[in-house]
């Protein structure tokens, strides 16, 4: 009875455990979708707006790593083996195993969705600056396809838009 007891304890703390990260994972999601659309519309407010809440969300996804080798700990410290919670899923009884699979499954197919979305945020944010570095260059140079400063020639040009000079 004392092992059936310890299952359902493990059980209890695994379900736990998946639930928050569930939660932390879709607001995650929400966070990056609010993120991609500010970037996109160039709102800074809104951005700045969504630091605090994604700080937040970072806080609690280190709780949840926190817990998640907690548990991992006790596991192996009662003599079940556990190197990830699958294997600490696969040692409740087969009855009890399955909402906890889904449960896992679910936050894997989130995670690669998380993955995914900040990979995109990413890469939107890396063709803004692109974009910006372009306009810097054309402003330095007038346009012109020639380097502004050349070592084998003098420039024409002067830097109208720092010193006025034209």
């Amino acid at each position: 009875m004392l092992a059936e007891t310890q299952q359902v304890d493990w059980e209890a703390d695994l379900t736990a455990l998946l639930d928050e990260l569930s939660n932390v994972q879709t607001e995650l999601l929400d966070v990056l979708a609010a993120k991609r659309d500010s970037m996109a519309s160039n709102d800074m407010q809104q951005m700045l707006d969504l630091h605090p809440r994604a700080e937040a969300l970072c806080n609690r996804l280190r709780s949840c790593h926190q817990r998640r080798e907690e548990l991992l700990i006790a596991a192996n410290e009662q003599g079940v083996p556990a190197k990830n919670l699958g294997n600490l899923a696969s040692t409740l009884a087969p009855s009890r195993r399955g909402k906890v699979s889904k449960q896992m499954t679910a936050a894997s197919a989130r995670m690669r969705l998380l993955q995914h979305q900040s990979l995109a945020n990413w890469v939107l944010a890396q063709r803004t600056i692109l974009h910006l570095s372009q306009l810097l260059e054309i402003v330095a140079t007038g346009g012109r396809l020639q380097p502004t400063y050349s070592r084998d020639e003098p420039s024409d040009s002067r830097g109208a838009l720092v010193d006025k000079e034209v």
